[in-house]
Formats: structure tokens, sequence, C-alpha cells
């Protein structure tokens, strides 16, 4: 029977090894219930005994607003939210677990191999095998089947995962004799113990927690995908299904060439990244880095320029912080060396009044939304320009919400270009009357090409939510708690309105730098430690503080001035 619940009072004693029946008071943020649980419970435990359901599996808890595993054990009084697979912190932590089966299992199969995961794609993770030198092999739909059957076994004996810490050098050596991916990574953490997981004799090394056994995973595929695999995870606004593979070979390739990069560079994984700095070779990197930005910007002007039929418009979209302002100015620049004159236009100045603005299902406005564009003024200006005639471009004005009037006059010419950047700008929707031949589409965003370690991926929304975190404090008075408040909105918009249309893009530019976040490390952390650590937004400032720990911290100093990294971090020779 189900014991009730009253705070200070204790139903259920709990003999601990002081031999007094001890209570603990939790509040449970779920249904807003204090509760009398024994000392030392589990949340396992505490979940079963006060009986709390949630639409989706429960996976994990929030714990003082910090995640903590089904395991962790409450002997203090604590706020408690328990997170199931709908939320963004459920789905990482059964992704991490899915991860370790697969790893496992590929150990279990094959001697010496490991799993790799490389970087999302298609709504999934592309993963490759890698293999002990000398017995490098070919990943085969074969292959790739045998290791689900094995995955779905292990899932079936649903095995107990162990969390253990120990002191860093024992850890080390259980890592050493079966890949030093994460023996690399915890050197260069320079931390006395450190904490890892157990499937079994399988050990494994996780940034964040995992679930409490192999039996909560319960929806997942392995299916071919290039040279590799794609491992395929629930949909996260419906986790009882698998997300759709949407086809990616446009982003696909641009991470393979960006990995590439890396490897001229000789980098992988931050723990490779991290002895370079220390090694004094930060600045090669920089340099690297950024000539390889500026080669691939240059390249891009050329493809518009040489082009047959060449386009009048240029198109630029991205998500939120991808740093399409900075790319729009540097690519005038090379458009400019190749005998064309680029106008820049912004969509944002066709922005509706404020008060027209289409609101969300909350009642917020909702700004990503297309229709808060003037769809029927931009088309026309459009049309016009495109007809040789000359239009009055709009200027909207942030501060009051409305659009006004400077006398900003456009006319293409021979030599002109239109730039138009905006969200919507690959949306076919936003010009579906301009011949396709007239427009050169570029998508912009950062997309992370190196890991912390072969299970351990960086999601590239953190990259552009430390930038957007320094830019916001910086220039536009936005705590970091504010602006950590509003990314889920920015989100949604951008799956509804940005990511369905990346693979129209002509080409894509990956506006990541191998380097940034050892700088961003500097301007975020102290902007991080003021959210206030009883507060929802808390959860993921943790989360991020303790994400860029793993980063050796750099000087900004050989940053040169039109880096597009100066767009968020200050410093910039453009003019914003």
């Amino acid at each position: 029977m189900q014991p009730s619940f009253i705070q200070n009072t204790a139903e259920t004693p709990f003999e601990t090894a002081q031999g007094k029946n001890q209570t603990v008071t939790i509040y449970c943020k779920n249904n807003g219930k204090y509760y009398d649980v024994p000392c030392g419970s589990s949340l396992l435990e505490i979940k079963n005994m006060i009986g709390i359901e949630m639409p989706y599996q429960i996976v994990a808890a929030h714990v003082n607003y910090k995640l903590e595993d089904l395991r962790f054990l409450i002997y203090r009084p604590k706020d408690i939210e328990f997170v199931d697979l709908s939320s963004p912190s459920g789905m990482r932590c059964y992704v991490r677990t899915l991860s370790m089966v697969v790893a496992c299992a590929i150990g279990e199969l094959f001697e010496g191999a490991d799993l790799r995961i490389e970087h999302p794609i298609c709504k999934g993770y592309y993963c490759t095998i890698q293999w002990p030198k000398g017995k490098e092999q070919r990943t085969t739909p074969e292959m790739i089947a045998k290791i689900s059957e094995r995955v779905k076994q292990i899932i079936s004996e649903n095995r107990p995962i162990r969390n253990q810490e120990k002191q860093t050098r024992e850890v080390i050596k259980l890592f050493r004799e079966r890949s030093d991916g994460e023996t690399n990574l915890l050197e260069t953490l320079g931390v006395p113990y450190c904490r890892y997981f157990s499937i079994g004799n399988f050990n494994d090394y996780y940034v964040g927690v995992l679930m409490p056994s192999t039996g909560y995973l319960n929806i997942f595929d392995l299916e071919p995908y290039f040279d590799g695999m794609l491992m395929r995870i629930p949909k996260r606004n419906n986790p009882v299904q698998l997300e759709e593979n949407i086809v990616q070979d446009k982003m696909f390739n641009t991470f393979s060439e960006y990995v590439g990069w890396n490897r001229l560079l000789g980098i992988s994984n931050v723990a490779d990244f991290n002895k370079a700095c220390l090694a004094n070779k930060a600045y090669d990197m920089i340099k690297l880095s950024e000539a390889l930005h500026e080669k691939k910007v240059a390249h891009i002007a050329d493809m518009i320029t040489t082009r047959e039929e060449r386009p009048k418009f240029v198109l630029i979209s991205g998500p939120s912080s991808s740093g399409k302002t900075t790319f729009s100015k540097r690519l005038t620049i090379q458009l400019r060396v190749n005998g064309v004159t680029p106008v820049v236009i912004s969509m944002d100045n066709y922005f509706v009044n404020r008060v027209d603005t289409p609101k969300d299902e909350n009642g917020d406005w909702d700004f990503e939304n297309i229709n808060a564009l003037d769809l029927p003024l931009f088309r026309e200006h459009v049309k016009a320009l495109l007809a040789g005639e000359e239009v009055e471009i709009p200027e909207y004005n942030f501060e009051t919400g409305k659009r006004q009037w400077v006398g900003k006059r456009y006319q293409l010419k021979d030599d002109n270009i239109i730039i138009l950047e905006g969200i919507h700008a690959l949306n076919p929707a936003l010009l579906p009357d301009i011949p396709r031949s007239a427009m050169f589409k570029i998508y912009v965003s950062a997309l992370t090409t190196i890991n912390l370690d072969n299970h351990n991926w960086i999601p590239t929304t953190d990259t552009r939510l430390l930038r957007r975190i320094v830019r916001d404090y910086r220039y536009r008075n936005y705590s970091a708690r504010e602006t950590i408040g509003r990314y889920g909105s920015v989100q949604r918009g951008e799956e509804k309105w940005i990511y369905p249309f990346q693979e129209e893009a002509d080409v894509m530019f990956n506006s990541a730098l191998l380097f940034e976040l050892a700088v961003l490390k500097r301007h975020a952390e102290p902007i991080l430690a003021e959210v206030p650590k009883m507060c929802e937004e808390y959860t993921e400032a943790h989360r991020l503080l303790k994400f860029l720990q793993y980063f050796v911290p750099i000087s900004e100093k050989a940053i040169p001035p039109t880096s597009l990294l100066r767009e968020f971090v200050g410093g910039s020779s453009f003019r914003y």
C-alpha cells in the first residue's frame, strides 16, 4: 500500500547508522507538495513512494535545480522536480544512456573497437566505429544489424548502470586499456576525483547523468549512413515515437569538410585542443582557423560571381547567434574584390508594427513567425528592384516597435547584388514569384566539429547559446538568466521556421571556430555565475558552467578584428 506523507511526520521510519529514526523533508515541484521521506532515500524510491506520474517516462530529477540521476540519495531537505523525456534535460539523459549501451555493445562484439559519436545530423547522431590500429574495417549493414541486436539484448537484460566516483588517476587506469580518448580528457581536467559509469565490466565517462538501468531505454534505431551509422532517437515532442529521418546531405558534407580542416590542425577532440593550448600552439590554431574561414568566404563569393546567370539576390539565413551579420559583411568585401557592388538590406526592417505582430500559443509576440514580416510590401519592393525601379526601404525602430521612413532609397545597377539577411531567407514562401535563378541562398550556422571525447559530443546549440549570453550581456544589457529564459522560445521558432529549409541553400557556411569555446569561457563564466541558484534558469547555467570546465582558457588578443567571434566578444572593426 502506498504510504501517505505529511510534513514533519514519519510514516515510514528509517533506521540510520546512528540507530535513530530519521526523515527528511522534500518539496516536490511537480505537484507543489511537501513530504517527509526516509533519510537516505533515492530519487527513484521517492518517486515510487509519492506516486508521481508524468506524460512520458521519468528519467531523472532536478534537485535544487541541478540535474541528478534517479539513484541519487537524499539526506537533507531539497526541492525536487522529476523530469521526463519531453524535457531537454530528460532527452539528453536518454541519449547519453543510449550512447553508452551502443558503446557497450560494440565493445562486447568487436575486441578493441569503440563507438565514436561524430555529430548530430538528420535528427539523430552520425556515428563511426573506431578500430585498433592495424585492424580497421569497413562498417557494413550486417555489422550495424549485429550491433543493433546486441543493444536490444542489453536493454532486455535490464542491466544496472552504476555511478561511481574515484581518484582520477584510478579512473584513468580503468580507461587506458580500452581507449585513450577519455583518458586524455581526464588528464587535461586536472581534478583529483571524477565520476564514471559502469555496465558490468564496461566502464565509460559522460558529462551528465544517465538513467539507472539499460531497461529504461525503449526506443532507438541504428541504420547505415554514409560510411558509418545513424543513431536514431525518440521525438523530442512525442518521445514514444522515433524522430523522422530527414535528408541533410548538404549539412553532412559541411560537417565532413570542417572535420577535415580540424585534421589539418591535428585536432579531433577537446583533449587534443587543450594539449595544443598548453604547448603554446593556440596562436597557430587561431591564425589557421581564421584563414580557413576567410578562404571559405572567398570561395562562396566566387561561386556567386562566376555563376552562368549571375543572381540578383543573395539570401542569407541561419539560427540565432550563428554570425549571419559578420558573415554578410565579410562576404560583401569578397564580392567587391570580384568587381561586384553589394547592397545589404536587413529583412528586420520589414517587421510589421508591433501591435500587428502575430502571437504564439502563450499569447506572447511571435517575432520568429514569417507573418511578423510585412510580406506584401517586401515582395513588392523585391519585384520593383528586379525591374530596375527605385524603392524606398523602411527602417524598423525596435524601441517604438514601429516602422519609419528615413529616405533610404535603392535601385539595382548592373554591378549590384542585393544581400538579404534574415531568418526566413531560405523559406520558399518568402518570394514565391521570383525566379530561383535570380537568387543565391546561403545557410550560416555554428556547427561544432570537435567533441569532448568519443562519446561526449558538443551540441551546436550550446555554442550559439554561449555566444548569445555573452553578446546580450555586453551589448543589450540582458543578464544570463534573461537570455536563458528566452532561449526556449527562440529554439521553437528555429525548429519551425529555419531548420526545415536549411537544405534549400546553395551552400552552407560553418561559422564555428575551433578555438572559440576556450575564448568564450573567459567571458561566459562570470556572467553565468550571476544566475541565482534558486531559479529555473540555474539548471541550464549550471550545466553550461560544468561544460566550460573542460576547456583550457585562451586569450583573445590574437583574434583579428574582422573575426566572426568579435561580433560577440567585442573588438570588431565592423560596425553593427
